[in-house]
Parts: structure tokens; C-alpha cells; sequence
């Protein structure tokens, strides 16, 4: 920088000035190499999302048209519940017995640990939301089911439900005969983590089916979504310790409760006793 004697501090001003613009542009410069370095290394670690061609629940299932179900929780009057299961005993099996309803009673329990004066029902709708919606339909023409219904209302304090698809890789519930006690136990995972959790339990169920003792699997669709449904079958509570123990013994189990452990918010669990009705006994 050449500045005139007569001028001398507004030309150090101005080659200061001059001074400064080119270490602002360097350090810019260097500051925007760094940085596309370094989104470039992230980019190697830094985990993509595949993109999706279809519902999580045609990914989990066994096919398109897989079986829909309805699980139901029936808090009592305690005071109630002898009449509650005796209404329940005359009335359910001749819907599930009757053909001109397509759908089949799973099973029907008390709880005897976990929520008290408890009924729990689940019913299969073969054929998804169609056969529900034929069923309502069907129903609200039964004087007889009206009048349950009715009677049903004076003995709860509350009720709720879920609609159900079942994972592809569990058993579909069928009979057996008994005596058993069932555990329904149930998970409110984290939202986005349902493939993760049926991946890991897509080898996990393996491990648990040398006592038979998996009933069936089952996550929402309608109701309290991103839950998951466990259902067991044990001949007493000495049975389900020593069978849960025996998990344990076999190698991959403690990985798959490692991993899936963190997907889940929130976890139940009911030891459920048949009703006489029940086709679970």
C-alpha cells in the first residue's frame, strides 16, 4: 500500500482496513472447506432412512388380508362381577357359535394380578374391517345382544379397546384346553420403533416356544397406538417362572432384551384367569 506523506493516517486506516478483509476471506474460506470435510465424514457414519413403499402393518402381518381383532377391558363394579361373568357366559359363546357372524371369541378372562375386577375379551374378525363392520351392523339388530348390552352398562365403572393386527412370525391363537393361567403382557413403545421391535422378536419367539406357551403377538391400529400385546399360556405361576428363566439359558436372549428394552415407554402386565366360556382355557 503506497499512501502520500500528507495523507499518512488515512492511508494506515485504509490498508488496515484492506488488512483485515483478507483474513475475514481466509478464515471464511477455511471455515467452509472444514465444514464440507466434515459433513462429508458425518455422511459415513450418519444413518440414511430408507423410504418406505408401504404401512408398517403390511410389513408386520402375514398377508393383506390378515385377520383383525379386538381385544376389550371391562373395569367391573366389584360388587358386579359374579353377574358380570354369569351375563357374559350366557351371551358371548352364542355369537361366537352362530355362523351369520363372522368372527370367532379368542378368549375371555378375569384378571387375577394386575388391574382388579377386570374382565379382558378378545374377538377375531376373519376378513378385517369388512367383517367388523358386518358384525356391528348384524348386532345392533339383536334384541338379545341390546339387552345384554344394557345390562352390561349397569355393572361397569369403564371400558375400552383396541383393534389389533397379529405379527406374521407368532402363532395364531387357537384352543386349548386347560388348566392354565394367560399373561397379557404390553408394551407402549416409543412412535417409529414398531419394525425395529418386530425384528428383534421375529427371532426372539423362537426361544420361546419349546413350552408352548406363546399364544399370539399382536401391536394396534385404533386406540392407544405404537402398542404391542404379548399373550402367554402357563400352567401355574411356578410354570411361568421356571419358563421364563429357562429364556435365559438359551444364547441371543439376553441381545434381543438388550436391544428391545430401550424401544419401550412403557410396559403392563395381567395374569389373566378363563372364564368358563373361554375357548382358552
Amino acid at each position: 500500500c503506497q499512501c502520500l506523506q500528507e495523507d499518512t493516517f488515512s492511508c494506515r486506516l485504509l490498508c488496515d482496513l484492506f488488512t483485515i478483509c483478507i483474513f475475514l476471506f481466509r478464515g471464511l474460506s477455511a471455515s467452509n472447506h472444514r465444514n464440507r470435510e466434515d459433513s462429508w465424514f458425518k455422511s459415513l457414519f450418519v444413518r440414511k432412512v430408507d423410504p418406505r413403499k408401504d404401512a408398517h402393518s403390511h410389513l408386520l402381518t402375514k398377508n393383506e388380508e390378515s385377520n383383525l381383532y379386538k381385544i376389550q377391558f371391562h373395569n367391573v363394579k366389584p360388587e358386579c362381577l359374579d353377574a358380570y361373568n354369569q351375563l357374559c357366559e350366557e351371551t358371548l359363546p352364542s355369537i361366537h357359535n352362530d355362523k351369520y357372524y363372522p368372527c370367532e371369541l379368542v378368549g375371555t378372562w378375569n384378571t387375577w394380578y394386575g388391574e382388579q375386577d377386570q374382565a379382558v375379551h378378545m374377538w377375531r374378525y376373519r376378513g378385517g374391517y369388512p367383517a367388523l363392520t358386518e358384525v356391528m351392523s348384524k348386532l345392533r339388530q339383536n334384541e338379545e345382544f341390546m339387552k345384554y348390552r344394557e345390562e352390561r352398562g349397569k355393572m361397569l365403572l369403564s371400558r375400552r379397546n383396541q383393534l389389533l393386527l397379529e405379527f406374521s412370525f407368532w402363532n395364531e391363537p387357537i384352543p386349548r384346553p386347560g388348566p392354565n393361567i394367560y399373561e397379557l403382557r404390553s408394551y407402549q413403545l416409543r412412535p417409529g420403533t414398531m419394525i425395529e421391535w418386530g425384528n428383534y422378536w421375529a427371532r426372539a419367539i423362537g426361544y420361546r416356544q419349546h413350552n408352548s406357551e406363546a399364544v399370539g403377538g399382536f401391536f394396534s391400529q385404533i386406540g392407544n397406538l405404537y402398542m404391542v400385546h404379548h399373550l402367554w399360556a402357563y400352567k401355574d405361576l411356578e410354570a411361568r417362572e421356571a419358563t421364563r428363566n429357562a429364556a435365559w439359558q438359551h444364547e441371543g436372549w439376553d441381545e434381543v432384551v438388550y436391544y428391545t428394552v430401550p424401544l419401550i415407554q412403557h410396559m403392563d402386565s395381567r395374569i389373566m384367569i378363563p372364564m368358563k366360556a373361554s375357548p382358552l382355557q
